[in-house]
C-alpha cells in the first residue's frame, strides 16, 4: 500500500461555465478535466483516483504547479509532465499538444510490484491506471458501457438472447468496478456485487449505480432471489471480504449463472485479507509488508478457488481484466489460468471494427450540452446502431457525476463524424461551451495488456507495446490537445488522449486527424495480427498501405 497522508480535503470541483481562467479553451478544458479528476476521485484528498493508488498528481505541490502552468500556458506551449510532476515547458506550436505526459513507464526487471512499490515510496514515479493520470476519469459511467457490453456480449451468446431471470455474481465496487451492478441491471439480470469497503457500496447507491446494500448474505440472497423471481434488473451490494462471503454462498448452494470480478487484486494498493478492513490492510502493508503479503496471497487463494467452485457448479465464469488469474497462479492455483477474459469473450470482435470506448465531457458542466449531443446522435445513427440503444438507456439509467459526459461504443469514421457534428453544434452556439473528447485506454490500438485487452492473439503479439506508442504519437502528429503514455508496472502500456471542439474550423481539422488515426492504427493492429474481419476493415477504410498510396 502507498503512504497515506491524510490531509485536510480541498473540496477541489470542476470550474463549470463559460468564464475562461486560462489564455484559451484548451488550456481551460484541460484544467477543468484535471478538477473534474479529484471531483469524482475515490480518495481525493490523496490524489488517488481509483485502484486505491491511481493518481492525478504525484503530490499537492505538483498538482498546484500543474495548475499554476495551465492558467498561464500560452496557446503555442506545451506542458510536460513526468509521472505527475511538471517538469517543463516548451514553445512549440498552435496545433501541437499542450500538454503531453508519461506515467508510470519503469524499465523490465524495475517494473514489477515490489519495484514499483519502491519507486512509489521514493517518489519517482505513480502508477497511473488507465485514465486517473491523464486526468480523463468521469466516474463509474466510464466503464459502465463497456461492463454492459460484455454483459449483453454474455447474454447474446449463451443465454437465448436475455439475462430476465439470471444472476450476475461479481465483487468490487470501487472506482472501476463500481459500474458493474448499474451494467448488469442495465442488461437485465439481478446482480449481487461484493466489496469489503461499506463506503465504496454506499457512494454507488449516492451516484445511482447500485440499489441497495446489506451486510447479511441472507438478506442479500433473499433480495437477488426476489428479483430472479419478478425476471427485473436490479442490484445488491454485499458488504464482506470477497473470499469468505464466495465460500459462504457456495455452502449455502447458490448458483449464480455468470460469476465475474473487479476487484483491486493487487495487494500493495488495496487487496484486503480475510479478517482485515481496508485501513488494517493498508496499516499491515506499512508495517510488516511480508505478512501482508503472506495473508492477501492466502486469501487470494481462496477467493479464485471459489470461482473455479461457481465455474464447476454450471457459472460461466471470466475475468474482467484485474490481473485475478496470473496472480492466483502464482499463489499455486494454477487451473485459474483456464478462466477465459471478456476481451476474448466478448470485447475482441469490436476491436476488429475499431470500436471502443468513446467519451465527451461538457466543459460548460451544464447537462443540457449533453442532451444536445444525445439529441445528435438520434438524428445521425441509424436507429439499430448500438449507440442509439446505448444513449436511450443512458438517458434513463446514468446520473452524471461531476461534469456531464457521456460514453458510447463507436468505431472507424463513426467518433470522427459525432466530434464533427458536435463542433459544428458549438460553433453555432447549440451547445453553450466546448466539449472534450477522449476515450479509455481500454481500446483497440492503444493498449498492450497480456492479461487483458491483448491477451491470446492470434499472432502472439500480446506483449509488443509498439501500438500504443505509435497510438500516441499519431495523436501528437495529428493535434490532440492533451497525450499520455501510461504503464502499469509490467502490467500493461497504453495510450490516451484529450481533444477539444471548440467550434473552429482549426479543431475540425484536429478532431478528423487524430480519431481517424486513433481507430485506424486500432484496426491496422488487429490486422496484423491475422483477424479477417479488420482485415477487411483495414481494407474498406484504405488503411493497408497500397491503399494510402493510392489516394
Amino acid at each position: 500500500m502507498s503512504t497515506i497522508i491524510r490531509t485536510t480535503p480541498r473540496n477541489i470541483k470542476a470550474a463549470r461555465g463559460t468564464t475562461l481562467r486560462c489564455k484559451g479553451w484548451h488550456q481551460e478544458v484541460i484544467l477543468r478535466m484535471l478538477e473534474n479528476n479529484l471531483e469524482n476521485g475515490e480518495r481525493p484528498e490523496d490524489l488517488v483516483i481509483y485502484m486505491n493508488a491511481a493518481k492525478a498528481a504525484r503530490n499537492w505541490e505538483s498538482f498546484d504547479a500543474i495548475v499554476q502552468a495551465l492558467l498561464t500556458l500560452d496557446d503555442d506551449e506545451t506542458l510536460v509532465i513526468q509521472s505527475g510532476k511538471p517538469v517543463a515547458r516548451f514553445h512549440t506550436h498552435v496545433r501541437a499538444a499542450r500538454v503531453i505526459l508519461a506515467n508510470g513507464n519503469v524499465m523490465g526487471r524495475w517494473a514489477g510490484d515490489d519495484a514499483m512499490y519502491r519507486l512509489e515510496q521514493a517518489g519517482l514515479t505513480i502508477l497511473p491506471g488507465m485514465t486517473a493520470a491523464c486526468w480523463q476519469y468521469i466516474g463509474s459511467q466510464g466503464i459502465v458501457q463497456g461492463t454492459y457490453q460484455s454483459f449483453i456480449g454474455a447474454a447474446q451468446r449463451f443465454f437465448n438472447g436475455s439475462l430476465a431471470g439470471r444472476v450476475i455474481l461479481t465483487a468490487g465496487c470501487g472506482g472501476m468496478g463500481g459500474g458493474q451492478p448499474l451494467a448488469g441491471k442495465m442488461a437485465g439480470a439481478a446482480t449481487l456485487v461484493v466489496d469489503v469497503d461499506p463506503s465504496s457500496l454506499q457512494k454507488r447507491i449516492d451516484t445511482g449505480y447500485l440499489d441497495s446494500m446489506t451486510d447479511s448474505v441472507d438478506q442479500a440472497l433473499q433480495r437477488i432471489e426476489k428479483l430472479v423471481a419478478q425476471r427485473t434488473g436490479g442490484s445488491v451490494g454485499l458488504v464482506g471480504n470477497v473470499a469468505d462471503v464466495y465460500e459462504a454462498l457456495l455452502a449455502r448452494e447458490f448458483r449464480p449463472d455468470i460469476v465475474t470480478d473487479q476487484c483491486m487484486v493487487d495487494p500493495y494498493h488495496g487487496y484486503v485479507p480475510s479478517g482485515l478492513t481496508p485501513a488494517q490492510a493498508a496499516q499491515l502493508m506499512r508495517d510488516n509488508p511480508a505478512q501482508a503479503l503472506e495473508r492477501a496471497a492466502a486469501t487470494l487463494v481462496r477467493h479464485a478457488r471459489a470461482i473455479l467452485a461457481f465455474e464447476r457448479h454450471g457459472a460461466l465464469a471470466f475475468e474482467y481484466g484485474n490481473t485475478l488469474r496470473a496472480r492466483a497462479v502464482e499463489a499455486g492455483v494454477v487451473e485459474a489460468a483456464a478462466l477465459e477474459s471478456f476481451v476474448t469473450l466478448f470485447i475482441r470482435p469490436l476491436f476488429c471494427l475499431g470500436i471502443g470506448p468513446f467519451r465527451w465531457v461538457a466543459a460548460s458542466g451544464d447537462p443540457a450540452d449533453i442532451a444536445v449531443i444525445d439529441d445528435i446522435v438520434e438524428a445521425n445513427f441509424p436507429a439499430d446502431h448500438m449507440i442509439r440503444q446505448w444513449i436511450r438507456l443512458a438517458r434513463r439509467h446514468i446520473k452524471f457525476q461531476g461534469l456531464p459526459a457521456r460514453i458510447g461504443w463507436l468505431g472507424h469514421g463513426e467518433r470522427t463524424r459525432l466530434a464533427l457534428l458536435v463542433n459544428q453544434a458549438v460553433a453555432a452556439g447549440r451547445i453553450s461551451a466546448p466539449i472534450a473528447f477522449t476515450r479509455d485506454h481500454l481500446d483497440a490500438g492503444s493498449v498492450a495488456s497480456p492479461f487483458r485487452e491483448t491477451e491470446k492473439m492470434r499472432d502472439g503479439s500480446e506483449a509488443v507495446s509498439d501500438w500504443p506508442l505509435l497510438n500516441a504519437m499519431l495523436a501528437c502528429s495529428g493535434g490532440a490537445t492533451l497525450v499520455a503514455i501510461h504503464a502499469n508496472g509490467n502490467k500493461s502500456q497504453s495510450a490516451g488522449h484529450t481533444l477539444v471542439a471548440d467550434g473552429t474550423p482549426l479543431a475540425a481539422e484536429r478532431l478528423a486527424a487524430v480519431l481517424n488515426a486513433d481507430t485506424g492504427i486500432g484496426i491496422v493492429r488487429y490486422a496484423e495480427a491475422g483477424y479477417e474481419s479488420a482485415q477487411q476493415a483495414r481494407s474498406a477504410a484504405t488503411l493497408d498501405i497500397a491503399g494510402i498510396a493510392a489516394r
